[in-house]
């Protein structure tokens, strides 16, 4: 596997952050979390009319980009560091699961949508689906295939993370499938893009703060704290990138190896990037100190997202156990 971006994935990272870093600094994302939709709806539209960032992963012949879940993924960083509110996430998640298991009119239907900036989402928890209020394609899976949702009742559900939202859906259960695999690598990519955020913050904050006559970041306990917040982000962002290269691979060719080689990198990656994130995110505000617990501070909704993304898709605890039973096979 190779794991380093290129340079085209550099220039697309490049892209969405200086887009982010105008039109969703503090202030927007606090405006658009306050929206009825939950996101801003302009920014959505520009990203993926002027970025393309839905049609990433989607073939070209369905009006797509034809690239794979690793640029995506790349997007999801730059989302997860900017701390944007955004459907990509479960707009992307429906889209593998249309690739993976979509018919040939299920893609034909709805794949161009999706590439146009329709909001989808597959239900993998009936009592937690992200984004199902916005989303106007709902999928869900079955023995069979997918199946598209029409008229289905959602039900809003509060979050902590307010840039997120949450709804359940009236539907049967789905049984276990690879598509909840794919569904943690991708969101594991906004676990390390907030993680590196924390880790910037605390990092420039440590040097303007000062006590006892010096900047708190030259107190060799805090470098050293610090230091550890580096080795996790970093050791973070490789375990991403093995699942969703593992995902990416598993989309391409289907077969049994790829499939238990995705199981394998996404439970690790889910499980060390949700502890990693926990971490990071109290320490974001252990040593900002108490301007850390205000509204007004960004270092709040880091602690926030870091619980929010920690529970979906499956908790750490869980996913170990899965790395467990699967290297005992």
């Amino acid at each position: 596997m190779h794991f380093a971006r290129t340079e085209e994935q550099d220039e697309l990272a490049s892209t969405i952050r200086s887009l982010l870093a105008k039109r969703s600094d503090s202030a927007a994302v606090r405006a658009a979390v306050q929206t009825e939709v939950g996101y801003d709806e302009p920014l959505w539209q520009t990203l993926c009319e002027q970025i393309g960032v839905a049609a990433l992963p989607i073939p070209e012949e369905h009006d797509g980009a034809g690239a794979s879940l690793i640029e995506t993924a790349i997007v999801l960083e730059e989302i997860g560091y900017a701390l944007t509110p955004s459907p990509l996430l479960a707009t992307a998640i429906a889209t593998a699961a249309l690739v993976a298991r979509g018919t040939a009119e299920q893609q034909a239907t709805l794949l161009p949508r999706i590439a146009a900036g329709e909001i989808a989402t597959l239900v993998l928890d009936p009592d937690v689906v992200l984004d199902a209020a916005a989303a106007t394609i709902v999928l869900t899976s079955t023995t069979d295939g997918l199946r598209e949702l029409t008229g289905a009742t959602t039900t809003s559900k509060p979050a902590l993370d307010q840039t997120m939202r949450f709804a359940s859906v009236e539907v049967e259960r789905p049984a276990p499938s690879p598509l909840s695999d794919i569904a943690a690598a991708l969101l594991t990519a906004v676990q390390v893009g907030t993680a590196q955020r924390g880790l910037d913050m605390t990092v420039a904050y440590s040097k303007e703060r000062v006590q006892f006559g010096r900047p708190i970041g030259s107190f060799q306990a805090l470098k050293h704290r610090m230091a550890d917040m580096l080795v996790l982000v970093e050791a973070s962002r490789s375990a991403s990138w093995a699942a969703t290269t593992a995902a990416a691979a598993y989309l391409q060719e289907p077969d049994a190896a790829n499939l238990d080689n995705l199981a394998r990198r996404a439970a690790t990656a889910k499980a060390y990037c949700s502890d990693a994130l926990d971490h990071i995110a109290s320490e974001t505000v252990q040593l900002h100190g108490g301007i850390a617990i205000t509204w007004e501070h960004d270092a709040q909704l880091i602690l926030k997202r870091a619980h929010a993304l920690s529970q979906l898709f499956g908790q750490a605890h869980q996913h170990r156990r899965r790395v467990s039973d699967l290297a005992g096979r």
